[in-house]
């Protein structure tokens, strides 16, 4: 895989380093062109087909012209002598050629624009669905973030633009020989110097090329910033910050500072490529001065008529159009394949997170899930986020995990639910590694809520059942065990209603009744292992012990580990973890670590004082 390794993710900032080296070889083209063909075939195979059939109809219609002008002029010079009427078949033949050229060119708008929209629907798709299977650790990097924002700009187009430039090529390459008769049949060193002449603006084109991929590379971070801050400046939920705190000055300031600095490297990067291009138009201008000059040469010297010279002009005109199409074309394709490239390697991360899954099946229930002496590193982190950890969750169990901010808590969930692979040591259900197990079924088993849950912009049925699959009674149950049968009940249509302002006829809730929604959705899955990362850090404190009390009834004989920052609501599980630093410091039931006086009775001391003092307040 191209891209250097950093923290375990291939940055794909380096292909710009690749692309200075890649040969622009034949093969490459022609691996280009398969590959590319491949995805607008299984696209919609009848709009290439149609694409390809009116480009080569607008070919012939050009050479049409061409002979049509010949015939024009030939009879308006003979018109003194044989009549006008002579003219008429000419004329009417040169305007039907070129009313049915504008139609034809017209009929290839259409069909191509249907044609980017099939294959971007197809390549988003498959972009989509590749971040869904790319390991999670991968979203920790920003070089994987920057390649996203790049995949997501250009997987659609870039194989649509070499399919284009493709077709493109096909139909120049028609009007090169249909046209090109002609001037071989008036003087064929014609054809020969406009063909040659287009070597040239390839070979610079080649550099633009390049320049614009670097461009392109180079700026994703400046890009992504900029999306960024027209999302918080756009985004509901921050609205109410930005406006408590009065920030909206300060981030259009740092929003217009990020376009200065854009626009900076732009007019660099333009008058690059203008100087560039205007050694391409000039030699492009003195190829067809050249091919001019010869063509007044041929009638001066009589070697050729008044007619067919005007021909021999329309088409030099024609003709250089189309060569410089079919090297455009060319490079595009090139052009195109460095973006291809970029794509597939994030595609790639997606390949090697689907072949390095098992295949083993995971049994319904469990008799150990276990994590050995696992260590975890997140990329490019100087300090391990988990240090030689060890810990077993069996059957029926209620496990706690605490500890200070910064400790490791939510990167051990992330462990134990497969989430992430450890660096060192492994994570075995029933004594078999996660790595071996087949990830779907792994992901049936275990259920996980974390702080940040998402809050989907869907019904509250879809918010607790959001694979689409939520019957009445499933639903309402998980919703009762979560105690969020009273929201619902107060929603305009139920489950039905949208939970958010940003559809018609949507509601919002508050933190709680969402974090009651968000418990719901685990207690639906009905799995044997359910992960709860701060499941009651926006409930208020009656709230709290009520779902700590019912915890155990809800769970039906279900394992859980749940975290937690409120030391009063972990005193009833059956084992209590401390992390501290991603070391477990201590471990026991409530009552054996008061009892050890170590770090759990200090923090629980520190808290219980905290609570006290707030209570006998004034």
């Amino acid at each position: 895989m191209p891209g250097t390794q950093r923290g375990g993710y291939v940055d794909p900032v380096d292909l710009r380093v690749e692309a200075r080296a890649q040969r622009k070889s034949v093969g490459r083209m022609r691996h280009l062109i398969r590959g590319s063909l491949s995805i607008v075939w299984k696209a919609s195979r009848a709009a290439l087909i149609a694409s390809i059939v009116i480009q080569l109809s607008g070919a012939l219609l050009l050479a049409a012209q061409v002979w049509a002008v010949k015939l024009v002029i030939d009879a308006l010079l003979n018109a003194e002598a044989a009549g006008l009427g002579s003219a008429i078949g000419p004329i009417a033949l040169l305007a039907a050629a070129t009313a049915l050229a504008t139609l034809v060119g017209a009929l290839q708008t259409s069909v191509n624009r249907y044609l980017g929209e099939r294959v971007g629907q197809r390549m988003l798709t498959e972009v989509l669905a590749a971040a869904g299977d790319v390991d999670l650790i991968h979203f920790e990097s920003p070089a994987f973030y920057d390649s996203l924002k790049r995949v997501q700009a250009n997987a659609s187009s870039a194989p649509f633009q070499v399919t284009q430039s493709l077709i493109a090529i096909i139909g120049s390459a028609a009007t090169t020989l249909s046209v090109g008769a002609s001037l071989v049949v008036i003087y064929p060193p014609l054809l020969l110097l406009l063909v040659l002449g287009g070597v040239p603006l390839y070979l610079l084109r080649r550099v633009v090329s390049r320049r614009n991929f670097q461009f392109a590379v180079d700026q994703t971070p400046n890009q992504r910033l900029r999306g960024y801050l027209t999302y918080l400046q756009a985004d509901r939920v921050a609205a109410q910050e930005i406006r408590a705190f009065d920030l909206s000055e300060p981030l259009l300031r740092r929003f217009a500072g990020a376009y200065r600095s854009y626009l900076a490297a732009l007019k660099t990067h333009l008058k690059a490529i203008a100087g560039i291009t205007l050694l391409g138009n000039i030699a492009t201008a003195l190829v067809l001065a050249a091919a001019l000059l010869a063509v007044g040469w041929l009638v001066a010297t009589g070697r050729t008529s008044v007619a067919a010279a005007g021909a021999a002009v329309v088409a030099i005109r024609l003709l250089q159009g189309q060569i410089q199409t079919l090297y455009a074309g060319m490079q595009q394709i090139f052009e195109s394949g460095l973006f291809l490239d970029d794509v597939h390697t994030f595609m790639d991360l997606a390949i090697a997170a689907r072949r390095s899954t098992g295949i083993r099946p995971v049994p319904a229930t469990f008799s150990a899930l276990a994590a050995d002496h696992v260590t975890f590193r997140y990329p490019n982190a100087e300090q391990a986020a988990l240090d030689d950890v060890s810990v077993t969750i069996r059957p029926g169990e209620v496990i706690a995990l605490v500890g200070e901010n910064g400790s490791g808590k939510t990167t051990l969930a992330k462990l134990l639910a497969g989430l992430y692979a450890p660096s060192a040591g492994s994570v075995t259900w029933d004594g078999v590694p996660l790595r071996e197990l087949n990830p779907a079924d792994l992901r049936a088993r275990i259920a996980v809520i974390f702080q940040d849950f998402v809050r989907y912009a869907f019904s509250a049925r879809d918010n607790i059942a959001p694979r689409g699959d939520g019957t009445e009674g499933g639903v309402m149950h998980a919703a009762e065990a979560a105690g969020a049968t009273a929201t619902i009940a107060a929603l305009p249509d139920g489950l039905d209603t949208t939970l958010s302002r940003m559809f018609r006829g949507g509601v919002e809730l508050s933190g709680g009744q969402w974090q009651r929604i968000a418990i719901a959705r685990a207690y639906y899955k009905d799995a044997p292992l359910v992960i709860l990362d701060e499941p009651s850090a926006a409930l208020d404190p009656r709230a709290e012990y009520e779902l700590f009390q019912t915890l155990r009834a809800t769970l039906q004989g279900r394992s859980a580990l749940f975290i937690s920052h409120r030391f009063s609501t972990v005193t009833a599980a059956d084992r209590i973890l401390v992390l501290d630093h991603g070391r477990v410091a201590e471990q026991g039931t409530h009552a054996e670590l008061i009892a050890a006086g170590g770090q759990y009775a200090e923090l629980f001391r520190l808290q219980a004082e905290a609570y006290t003092a707030r209570k006998d307040a004034p």
